[in-house]
């Protein structure tokens, strides 16, 4: 059943984001930015899956501190690891972008520099797996880093209101944003077959968490036998 939802999750992704690359090769140029501003079609939900991921990830962490329930640690290491790597899509494409309007690669900004510290804390989670052998500890531990690691998520979010930016201020979600309608669409179709393709993969990741958990229950078994 699962292997199904899958496919079928990657393939609505397939349909809804394939013909609208079209779209959205014939959206005609912004007038400030020129041809670059189209980036902002997967550079903006790549950062909303990433952030709703981190989101999930706290969720699930805080659900295994109090249930003990491996489930939810395996949840979380899933969500987590595509998250980091929609993260780093968000941060190349933010620095395609920023070559080109800004005439350089990076700028420590504020936006830029919390998104680069949220890729840096992830990254560490990962690693902190790594590090640590025995399943129950290594999940506790991990679960309270991504706890603290979530802490920087809120701050990458409200940056650019709480301080003076390079950063563009928000097109959507915002008061004082605007967009011509076609744009919108264009814009909310690619957002839609992101998040599928997120948890798509997400869920390809945790039946893989789950499996190697099996594996490495039964060979436990086996050593003590």
């Amino acid at each position: 059943m699962r292997q199904k939802v899958i496919l079928a999750m990657l393939a609505l992704a397939a349909v809804l984001l394939l013909p609208n690359l079209y779209v959205i090769s014939m959206l005609p140029d912004e007038m400030r930015q020129g041809q670059i501003f189209r980036i902002i079609f997967f550079h903006v939900p790549a950062a909303a899956s990433a952030m709703i991921g981190s989101a999930v990830a706290l969720v699930a962490s805080v659900l295994f501190l109090l249930t003990k329930n491996f489930r939810y640690d395996a949840l979380a290491v899933a969500v987590t690891e595509v998250g980091l790597a929609f993260l780093a899509v968000n941060l190349v494409t933010g620095s395609i972008w920023a070559r080109v309007i800004w005439g350089v690669w990076w700028a420590w900004d504020a936006r830029l520099t919390s998104a680069l510290i949220c890729w840096v804390l992830y990254a560490g989670y990962l690693i902190l797996r790594q590090a640590l052998e025995e399943p129950t500890q290594r999940a506790t531990f991990a679960a309270v880093y991504s706890i603290f690691a979530f802490t920087d998520v809120p701050i990458v979010y409200f940056s650019i209101r709480w301080w003076r930016t390079l950063h563009p201020q928000p097109v959507f979600f915002s008061k004082t944003g605007s967009f011509p309608p076609d744009w919108g669409r264009a814009f909310m179709i690619n957002m839609l077959a992101v998040f599928l393709l997120y948890a798509a993969l997400t869920m390809i990741r945790l039946r893989q968490e789950e499996t190697q958990r099996e594996i490495d229950y039964l060979r436990r078994t086996v050593h003590a036998i």
